[in-house]
């Protein structure tokens, strides 16, 4: 079957996402002085450097990348609501599918391991364009971890609430939840060679990248 191709254009709503992001996203990549704003534009250019892949890449898709966070750490529903009236229904949804909490007030989330074993859960039900954008998330995550480790050492992995073997422990699992129907995308591919590398580089064994 030959793949519809569609140009990717971006409009106006492109850039009135940026500024939302950028009015409430002011903060700083965990331990870092880096705006958390380059994440942001670096997972939804990861996901707008997918559109010649086999899931087209819609505007949607990048405004979505654009806000994945915008609800677990900025406001909740609430701010889902928000989203929704903003930028429509289908970027909700797959912002709704890339939080892993709707919990209004950030310092009242569930736990951890709670809310990162539901979200592993929950992807084996989303479609595939929430998996594209959760991929672009992990790997950026993934490679900015494996850049300052080789900086830093062990010390980047106190940066976060958990530890470096829970830390590959989440790698590990995203990678089982994502394989079966990624398997064959180049993100995908890419996710796991930098999980690979972060394993070997920090010696904890991550048993499905190695045999990716």
């Amino acid at each position: 079957m030959t793949k519809l191709v569609t140009d990717l254009r971006l409009s106006d709503r492109f850039t009135r996402a940026v500024d939302y992001a950028r009015e409430l996203h002011t903060e700083f990549r965990k331990g870092t002085r880096v705006p958390y704003m380059a994440h942001l534009l670096g997972v939804a250019a990861l996901v707008m450097g997918e559109t010649d892949g086999r899931i087209p890449v819609t505007e949607d898709m990048v405004i979505a990348a654009l806000l994945h966070d915008i609800v677990e750490d900025k406001g909740g529903l609430p701010r889902l609501k928000d989203v929704e009236a903003q930028f429509g229904a289908d970027v909700a949804r797959m912002v709704a599918g890339l939080s892993d909490t709707f919990a209004e007030d950030h310092d009242r989330k569930e736990g951890w391991e709670e809310r990162k074993k539901a979200y592993i859960d929950r992807l084996e039900h989303e479609d595939e364009d929430v998996l594209l954008i959760s991929i672009a998330d992990k790997l950026y995550n993934a490679r900015a971890i494996l850049d300052d480790y080789r900086v830093v050492g062990m010390e980047v992995f106190e940066r976060f609430k958990r530890g470096a073997g829970q830390q590959l422990w989440y790698l590990d699992e995203l990678v089982k939840a994502f394989e079966p129907r990624m398997r064959d995308d180049r993100i995908f591919k890419e996710f796991c060679r930098v999980v690979r590398d972060l394993s070997a580089q920090t010696g904890i064994p991550c048993p499905t990248c190695g045999q990716s």
